[in-house]
């Protein structure tokens, strides 16, 4: 009677342990498949770009053929296409290269019977998924105060400011280019035929 009583309390033992141990893997089991897909979806939230961004890789802002005039010195200017890449409005706001220690953002606008070039309020802005051409005789980025000669072919760095502070840098070349001979001189004609210290 002991020994049988012994037996069905070991059994009895064995029983509930195994119940436990399956309870408890039943308890695990949905834990560690769910884990993995909420990893997953926490992953893809963080890589997917913010509405409006531009597809990986591709930057909100860019410029095309972008080119300098070749000058002895003085002033000149850069030109080129800005084409904006994502789904809102971008502002280029300010411009800088270590060729020249003043650059203004310039339009060229009518006054009277004249077209005069000036500092455009606010810069560039380029709309969403479109360009905004810069070109003689059109905006352009005005460099003043020039102390050297740029050649044709010489590569001149640039960076530009957004609205916002991101900033876009490029490396325009240097080419002759006669034209309409724009004097760059704010407030000139720009039908003007004048040379100024910037024209070759």
């Amino acid at each position: 009677m002991i020994i049988q009583r012994a037996l069905s309390a070991g059994l009895l033992a064995v029983l509930t342990t195994a119940s436990v141990s399956a309870c408890g893997a039943q308890e695990m089991e949905p834990q560690s498949t769910q884990r993995p897909a909420q990893q997953a979806t926490e992953s893809t939230q963080q890589a997917a770009p913010p509405a409006g961004s531009p597809a990986a890789g591709v930057p909100a802002l860019a410029i095309t053929d972008p080119w300098v005039k070749a000058t002895k010195r003085g002033m000149t200017a850069a030109f080129g296409t800005l084409v904006n890449n994502t789904d809102a409005d971008v502002t280029v706001v300010s411009g800088a290269s270590p060729l020249s220690p003043e650059i203004e953002l310039h339009e060229i606008v009518g006054s009277g019977d004249k077209a005069i070039m000036r500092p455009t309020k606010g810069g560039f802005v380029i709309p969403a998924r479109g360009t905004h051409r810069l070109q003689p005789g059109g905006d352009h980025i005005m460099l003043m105060g020039v102390t050297k000669a740029v050649k044709p072919g010489a590569r001149i760095p640039f960076t530009l400011t957004l609205a916002g502070g991101q900033t876009l840098e490029f490396t325009a070349v240097s080419k002759t280019f006669a034209g309409a001979r724009e004097s760059y001189r704010p407030g000139k004609n720009k039908s003007d035929h004048g040379t100024d210290e910037g024209d070759n």
